[in-house]
């Protein structure tokens, strides 16, 4: 049996620009970080002729061309154990919620299969198959942050280059600083889900319009300011701004990334004393992460209506195998 752990992330700037629309033409970047909440997958051969996956409900297929789930399937594709296998997948969050759940687990799952196989990838190799399968073979109108923060983990800017080629950048952080932005942050559920990948289509086709990529341009620029910002010993009230002007420059978009209650939200947390924020992922719904002196924290949520609460804490290691039998 073998259990690989790997991270979900956030995403503080730059997002939309690790699209293809995008970064085909001129590079993308983001800034984003690895959270301590996990995708865990559970991996073991299996005595009956068949595959069983058990995620939010349970399949069993007689060949693994028959499986339903099309990550799970793919995945076995590309790394070929044989017919008979057991996979149980469990994440820490609901799929969703805009922290890169579909990626965390493909990420995840490959990292099981070849440590099921005896053999050591590394995260480069994991990301980068993991883009093949969800972009490539899968059709995924989706970016590429998340299958590389996952692989990585820890706090990156990660660089997207016309040539398909990806530089992760790990930030040099003061370790105070770090603790000091976990401090402050503060991420509520909407209690909305939503598909990612109708708002990253509708993106995606209307990247190539001047003013749209004008707005991502300096989104992609927005995420190198930050990282030089959060540097060195770290300015982290001028980290906690430059999120405000990410979100803003974000839901000028359109494309759906916001709606009238997110945006009552995210002004009311404003007046309650968060100094900066956004909704996590592609938008529409999932969990809105702010920054905000902890002392506020308390008013922020009564004023949201006291919703659920995510704990965050920095995960310096991407996925890795956590159990071997």
């Amino acid at each position: 049996m073998i259990i690989s752990q790997t991270p979900y992330r956030v995403s503080f700037a730059g997002g939309g620009t690790d699209l293809p629309a995008f970064y085909k033409s001129e590079y993308g970047a983001v800034l984003s970080v690895a959270v301590q909440k996990h995708m865990y997958v559970c991996l073991s051969k299996r005595f009956e002729p068949s595959v069983r996956v058990a995620y939010s409900k349970t399949e069993i297929a007689e060949t693994r061309d028959d499986v339903q789930h099309t990550i799970v399937k793919a995945a076995l594709k590309m790394v070929d154990l044989g017919p008979h296998m057991e996979i149980v997948t469990i994440g820490d969050v609901p799929a969703g919620t805009g922290m890169g759940s579909s990626s965390t687990l493909t990420v995840g799952l490959l990292n099981a299969l070849y440590a099921m196989k005896g053999q050591i990838v590394s995260g480069k190799r994991l990301a980068e198959q993991a883009c093949q399968i969800e972009i490539d073979i899968l059709g995924s109108p989706i970016g590429k942050q998340d299958q590389y923060a996952a692989a990585f983990g820890g706090f990156n800017y990660i660089r997207f280059n016309p040539d398909e080629s990806v530089d992760v950048q790990p930030v040099p952080c003061n370790p105070d600083t770090l603790t000091e932005i976990e401090r402050r942050t503060l991420i509520l559920y909407t209690e909305k889900k939503r598909d990612a990948n109708d708002i990253l289509k509708k993106q995606s086709d209307g990247s190539g319009e001047r003013d749209k990529q004008r707005v991502l341009r300096e989104m992609r620029d927005l995420a190198s300011e930050m990282r030089a910002v959060v540097s060195g010993r770290g300015n982290v009230d001028e980290f906690c701004r430059l999120m405000h002007v990410g979100w803003e420059l974000k839901r000028s978009l359109g494309f759906g990334i916001s709606d009238t209650q997110i945006d009552e939200w995210y002004d009311a947390a404003r007046k309650a004393g968060a100094q900066g924020g956004k909704l996590l992922g592609a938008g529409g719904g999932g969990f809105l992460y702010l920054l905000a002196p902890p002392e506020k924290h308390e008013g922020i949520r009564a004023a949201l209506g006291n919703p659920r609460t995510l704990p965050f804490q920095i995960d310096r290691l991407g996925s890795r195998i956590i159990f071997i039998s």
